[in-house]
């Protein structure tokens, strides 16, 4: 019996290994074929500040190197982005062989909304809060003082706004989650509104830079999200609620016939 627990945990060894060597060369022959590119990739990362920036400003590499590493970390990143789905497959392909039937229907639907709403809150912060953000930024910045920033800072940044945002689109599933799992019911899940609004102003307020406009950019949408994850997390539970009770008349049906016979079967014993 060791013996054969300890084959099967060396093959589940062995086939983690192997998905995890798929994931890194998808990542690793996308960025290659994306190398070429990298200056163009920053580029259209850097455009929401370039286009926010006085006439003749510039950003700046104080990095001997940064000129090279900077855009190469863009590509690494988008060919990661790109191969997210390949990489998330070979996730499932590991972990499904352990749940259960009822655990596939849930989970295969929530990772992939759960990308996609990763996605929409990256697509939100680039077109919506960039320009926003950096135009603010440029219309109070002092005069005489020359608006510029590190190319790797910015990349930082950026990086740290796009965690921000996607993570805050994950609410709903969250929510969902929570429910499901019977964490929590919908009913306690709205008494907490009032500190969900609290706490989304204080994330926001950490996350973001230091000016209002950014700060709600992030705070009401993660609030509007609170509300949708409320709304799909009840409309999940009324079709478990549908077939639990169907069930329960069935069971009730097969009693009934089951009593029925038997009391057919009592009434003959008598008869005879």
């Amino acid at each position: 019996m060791s013996t054969a627990q300890e084959d099967t945990f060396i093959s589940h060894l062995m086939e983690l290994r192997d998905r995890l060597v798929r994931a890194v060369l998808a990542v690793l022959v996308v960025f290659v074929c994306l190398f070429p590119w990298a200056k163009e990739l920053y580029a259209f990362l850097a455009q929401p500040l370039l286009s926010a920036l006085p006439q003749g400003g510039q950003m700046i590499a104080t990095d001997v190197v940064g000129v090279f590493l900077v855009p190469m970390k863009v590509a690494l990143m988008v060919a990661f982005l790109i191969t997210l789905p390949y990489v998330l497959y070979q996730v499932w392909a590991f972990v499904a062989p352990g749940l259960y039937s009822h655990e596939k229907q849930l989970v295969l639907p929530l990772v992939v909304a759960s990308v996609l709403l990763f996605f929409a809150g990256m697509t939100f912060a680039y077109y919506l809060v960039f320009p926003t953000v950096f135009h603010f930024m440029s219309s109070v910045a002092p005069e005489g003082v020359a608006w510029m920033t590190d190319i790797d800072k910015y990349l930082s940044f950026v990086l740290t706004t796009f965690v921000a945002f996607g993570v805050t689109f994950e609410v709903p599933v969250v929510v969902i989650l929570l429910v499901k799992a019977g964490i929590v019911d919908i009913a306690k899940l709205k008494e907490a509104r009032p500190y969900v609004i609290v706490g989304s102003f204080v994330i926001a307020a950490i996350f973001t830079p230091p000016d209002v406009i950014s700060q709600f950019m992030l705070a009401v949408p993660m609030c509007l999200l609170y509300e949708l994850g409320i709304l799909m997390a009840r409309l999940l539970s009324r079709p478990a609620a549908a077939g639990s009770g169907a069930m329960s008349e069935a069971e009730l049906a097969a009693a009934l016939e089951e009593a029925e016979a038997q009391h057919r079967q009592l009434e003959d014993k008598q008869g005879q």
